[in-house]
């Protein structure tokens, strides 16, 4: 078994103290008087000074150590001097070290990840006061140039309040897609879980976005025919916005005539890989790590351009984290993109 430094230290302080009191004292004892008994004698107080001093020194050294480093703990404002009872304090000096080691790069750690938090607050109220912004100061425009006259024209009047309309949606479905990330991160959004057949899924989510997609004469479609279904175990209602979330963005930035293609592959017959990909704009990778923060955008200005709340993208990664998988990115600058996620296989009956 290992000993304590501090032993050492002790062990041979004691011995020095005791050799040098027993020394003294045999000095005195060979002037004053001369017994039989005196090897006894001295044996028997050199073992008891020793035990003695042994075990006070081991005691002074490991209150020493412990008071200073109670009271390094205490000075440090940033740590929770309750952290120190939680654990033994001991005298060795390289257990000591390696604690107060271990403490301090808690301490960083933490430290760091509440800047981070702080810096993510700050750069989503800032992303929140921006995307709110925009439409209430175009709402605000238009009603206030109606009360300045403009309502008696019936034809501007008919077109800014459509346009006010726009900017009051646009609020709405921020406000709707932040209350469901917040429920998301929460915990607080339950999901249905029930046996779901991709493939009418996914063409139900194509036939509603077809006009959509018919304006820029961009293709909705499997990569493959599955006559066969292929069912999943997840929740309808969410994931059917995760591919409406993921199609979207493909026909707002695909190419026009360009194509759009969903693809089904199993993965080890116990989960399902979902692919949306096109062959339109593409996304830099750089930019690959940031695309499901809330509020990013690779361009700003033609991102807000092309509408949206900017919360799309990390909805979808809320929502399939939620089934306890997980989505990826794979896109190139002007060669198109492809996000994939996977999802667990229900068996057909």
């Amino acid at each position: 078994m290992k000993l304590r430094k501090t032993y050492f230290f002790a062990f041979w302080s004691s011995l020095y103290i005791t050799t040098l009191a027993t020394f003294v004292l045999l000095l005195l004892y060979y002037i004053s008087v001369s017994h039989v008994i005196i090897y006894q004698f001295f044996a028997s107080f050199y073992a008891v000074l020793f035990l003695f001093s042994f075990l006070i020194i081991q005691y002074r050294v490991e209150r020493f150590i412990y008071l200073r480093v109670k009271k390094i703990y205490e000075d440090v404002s940033l740590f929770d001097v309750s952290d120190m009872y939680q654990t033994t304090v001991t005298s060795d000096m390289e257990s000591l070290s390696r604690q107060v080691q271990e403490f301090a790069e808690n301490k960083r750690h933490q430290i760091e990840v509440l800047k981070e938090r702080e810096c993510y607050r700050r750069d989503f109220l800032g992303n929140v006061s921006h995307e709110l912004k925009t439409p209430l100061f175009t709402v605000q425009g238009f009603i206030l140039t109606l009360l300045d006259g403009a309502i008696d024209d019936e034809t501007i009047r008919e077109k800014y309040l459509q346009r006010a309309n726009k900017g009051v949606e646009r609020l709405i479905a921020i406000v709707k897609d932040l209350d469901m990330i917040s429920k998301l991160e929460s915990a607080d959004l339950h999901l249905n879980m029930q046996p779901i057949n991709m493939v009418v899924l996914v063409q139900g989510v194509f036939d509603l976005l077809e006009m959509k997609a018919k304006k820029k004469d961009i293709t909705l479609s499997f990569d493959a025919i599955y006559d066969a279904p292929v069912m999943i175990l997840g929740d309808a209602e969410r994931l059917e916005q995760v591919l409406i979330n993921l199609l979207v963005n493909s026909i707002k930035y695909g190419n026009i005539g360009g194509t759009t293609l969903v693809s089904l592959k199993d993965i080890n017959n116990k989960k399902l890989s979902i692919s949306v990909s096109d062959n339109g704009e593409g996304i830099d990778k750089e930019f690959h790590e940031r695309l499901f923060e809330r509020f990013y955008r690779v361009d700003q200005s033609r991102s807000r351009a092309q509408g949206g709340s900017g919360l799309g993208l990390s909805i979808v990664k809320h929502i399939i984290e939620a089934h306890g998988e997980e989505i990826t990115v794979k896109s190139e600058l002007h060669k198109g993109s492809e996000f994939t996620f996977t999802l667990k296989r229900q068996d057909i009956v």
